[in-house]
């Protein structure tokens, strides 16, 4: 057996899957994280936090195969993802599709350990996950959808933890909807130019010179629904220093992108696992002075 091209086909997958960058699941999972925390008014079953980890870096691969799949051809053309392995011809697009079937299917066995409600969300949001790489063909705005897509373990988690979904789930929803849009604009920024070659749909196309506002005004509406998720959960201050916190982080964020560099705004990109880390510090330490 030929061990080098053992070696070469497992980081084909693994850059295929992006376990070699973990920063898409850690996005994935704090909002999550911080349903599952409110949800249980701070004591979610270890159980439970155990499933929706494995589930959100699952679901996470399958959706990044779809999206090389569908996007194999443009991202041939994109300096930044040229060398991902469906573009440049290391895997087969049917071996993606496979790939992302097999995942989704584990993820969806996990979901067969928990309640009819989350079952029934969990199909949507695989919908909605299958369906987000094509809205970059059409939609002007792909990363509101991505907020949607990236945010489904919100009212997945009040499913599980309290069998309904109450307002407070759809704020924290927006929320996250605010968040995605803001951080994946900064990534969208990255490629602006390569993507209008390529009639590529993104918010820093559609927002010109105004996407770094659009940015900050996604940081602020963040802010915002979840100063309000904590008036309704009535949260002590630990909360909003959190908050404090993570708008400090923004603040650092517009230093870095308000030049469109591609460094800079792919940085910021990369940094948004602090904002998210930086709320989830605050919801935890709010239940656990109670």
């Amino acid at each position: 057996m030929n061990w080098a091209l053992v070696e070469q086909r497992i980081d084909a997958y693994e850059r295929l899957l992006r376990l070699d960058k973990p920063i898409g699941t850690l996005l994935l999972l704090w909002p999550t994280l911080w349903a599952l925390w409110l949800a249980a008014h701070g004591l979610p079953p270890v159980e439970i936090i155990a499933i929706f980890c494995v589930g959100t870096l699952l679901m996470r691969s399958a959706g990044c195969a779809v999206n090389d799949y569908f996007d194999r051809r443009f991202d041939a053309q994109v300096a930044r993802t040229r060398d991902r392995p469906l573009a440049a011809g290391e895997i087969r697009p049917a071996e993606a599709l496979v790939l992302a079937a097999l995942l989704a299917a584990a993820a969806f066995g996990l979901v067969l350990m928990l309640n009819r409600l989350a079952l029934t969300l969990s199909v949507v949001a695989l919908a909605i996950a299958l369906t987000y790489p094509l809205t970059k063909r059409f939609f002007v705005l792909p990363q509101l959808y991505l907020g949607v897509a990236f945010g489904f373990g919100i009212p997945m988690a009040y499913a599980v933890l309290q069998n309904r979904l109450p307002a407070e789930c759809w704020v924290l929803l927006g929320a996250n909807i605010c968040y995605a849009f803001a951080y994946d604009t900064e990534y969208a920024m990255v490629d602006r130019d390569d993507d209008a070659g390529i009639g590529m749909r993104t918010s820093a196309l559609t927002l010109g010179r105004y996407d770094v506002a659009g940015v900050m005004a996604g940081y602020a509406g963040m802010l915002l629904l979840l100063a309000a998720v904590g008036v309704m959960r009535n949260l002590s201050w630990p909360f909003y220093a959190g908050l404090a916190l993570a708008g400090a982080l923004m603040g650092y964020h517009f230093l870095l992108i308000r030049e469109r560099s591609r460094e800079g705004c792919f940085k910021a990109f990369r940094h948004n696992n602090w904002v998210g880390a930086a709320v989830f510090g605050g919801i935890v330490s709010a239940y656990a002075i109670r």
